[in-house]
């Protein structure tokens, strides 16, 4: 993840701070500080929109795609944090005035807008759920977002609209709202590059796609991947897939593994001479091939070592490459990958098959891997099992995380969300309880 992003994010969140707590005649300072997490929560949404819109530079300013996941997964949780503790701790403030229409309407939504946002954090948590659902109440956030904006822009505060920090939240929220919209376009409205398949090949357990560019195709790298719209089989939701091999002529292959409800479906409606839409390039997972190193992969976490293979120069550092398969007979592209290695006297391939009692570990890799690991780099693509426990494996072999390159491909999951649920409910009684106060008080 880039640092420079992060530094962004947070100066952009913690300067309205400053821009409150130098308003003058302030006395109920707790007040504030509510007001300030309210503004802090919206920011932290704005952004939150922004990174989900995959436009052109976004990963140059805050690293790979899947890092702006992450970072748009915590942005939210932040928000849902500060958003709670803002609701908690009264915001009130005597003095401003008496509260009309548009303040009682500005109040309302920003209570549906809180409310509205703890169940899409549930439905967030809840993987059961099948992704195409999932998509459209995860783009339900962003109307929530336009409700808390609305709040923010009517509801009675210590300061103007027009005054510096009205200003400043107000373009966040309008960049926000803009971030949103263009999500909710249609995907064939947004930039992409026109393919047609002209092969399927089954490999292993898995579906070997190649397709021909109409017109200007796209420039991946070796280890990037592409967001598909497979617009011809009816299923035209958009889903991410690394390219396993980049021709010169612009010709792409991706392989694809029934691992979801879709992947699982697309083999049925999949055929040559069909067309495909294609966005990106995205990802930072690449070889860069200045020193002795170690490639790590589970399964179809395969594809983009293959590109890599390919692209192997034969005066590259050696390269070690360990695939972990459940059986020689459902890996794909396995007799692909034993061809290159074959080719490439750079490249040793080390396949760990389950089904043979094999399983791959740290020591393994130090064992048959000549010279020190602590001057190599290790890329992992795979299962985050494996990923974890060859992480802590190889740290005492002194791998540190600087060297371990990984991608993190697990958009619904990760840390944080389940832990913000359980905190969310320990949360609700008093929450409702101080909503009920503050209506009371307002009656």
């Amino acid at each position: 993840m880039n640092l420079i992003g992060l530094i962004i994010i947070a100066v952009t969140t913690l300067f309205p701070a400053y821009q409150l707590f130098t308003l003058p005649n302030i006395t109920d300072q707790l007040a504030l500080f509510s007001q300030y997490l309210g503004i802090a929560a919206l920011i932290l949404m704005a952004w939150g929109q922004i990174l989900s819109t995959r436009v052109r530079g976004i990963e140059t300013i805050f690293g790979g795609l899947d890092r702006v996941y992450v970072l748009h997964k915590w942005a939210g949780i932040l928000a849902m944090v500060a958003l709670l503790l803002h609701d908690t701790i009264d915001a009130d403030m005597r003095g401003l005035g008496q509260a009309g229409a548009l303040e009682d309407l500005a109040e309302t939504l920003g209570e549906i807008s809180l409310y509205g946002l703890l169940i899409l954090v549930v439905v967030s948590i809840a993987t059961f759920i099948p992704y195409h659902l999932w998509k459209w109440t995860h783009k339900a956030m962003g109307a929530m977002f336009i409700a808390g904006s609305f709040h923010f822009v009517f509801i009675l505060k210590p300061f103007a609209m027009t005054d510096p920090a009205g200003l400043y939240t107000g373009a966040f929220c309008a960049l926000g709202v803009i971030a949103y919209i263009w999500m909710l376009l249609p995907e064939g409205m947004r930039p992409s590059h026109g393919y047609k398949i002209t092969g399927i090949q089954k490999s292993g357990d898995a579906l070997a796609i190649t397709l021909q560019p109409q017109g200007k195709g796209l420039k991946p790298a070796p280890g990037q991947f592409g967001v598909f719209q497979f617009t011809d089989t009816g299923k035209t939701e958009p889903h991410p897939f690394s390219f396993s091999k980049v021709e010169e002529d612009g010709t792409l292959r991706v392989t694809i593994k029934a691992l979801g409800d879709f992947t699982s479906r697309l083999g049925r409606f999949v055929e040559t001479g069909q067309d495909v839409r294609i966005q990106g390039p995205f990802g930072r997972f690449r070889h860069y091939g200045k020193k002795q190193e170690v490639w790590v992969a589970g399964g179809i976490g395969i594809t983009p070592f293959l590109a890599w293979a390919h692209a192997l120069s034969a005066d590259a550092p050696q390269i070690n490459l360990f695939y972990c398969v459940k059986s020689k007979e459902t890996a794909p592209h396995l007799d692909e990958i034993e061809a290159l290695a074959a080719a490439k006297s750079n490249l040793t391939l080390h396949v760990i098959a389950s089904n043979e009692g094999q399983r791959l570990s740290a020591d393994m890799i130090a064992d048959q891997v000549d010279g020190d690991l602590s001057t190599m780099g290790v890329s992992f693509c795979g299962p985050v099992s494996l990923r974890e426990a060859l992480q802590k494996g190889l740290s005492r072999h002194g791998v540190g995380p600087r060297s371990f390159h990984f991608e993190e491909f697990e958009f619904r999951t990760g840390v944080g969300l389940k832990a913000l649920a359980k905190w969310v409910m320990s949360k609700k009684e008093p929450a409702l309880e101080q909503i009920a106060a503050h209506r009371n008080k307002r009656a």
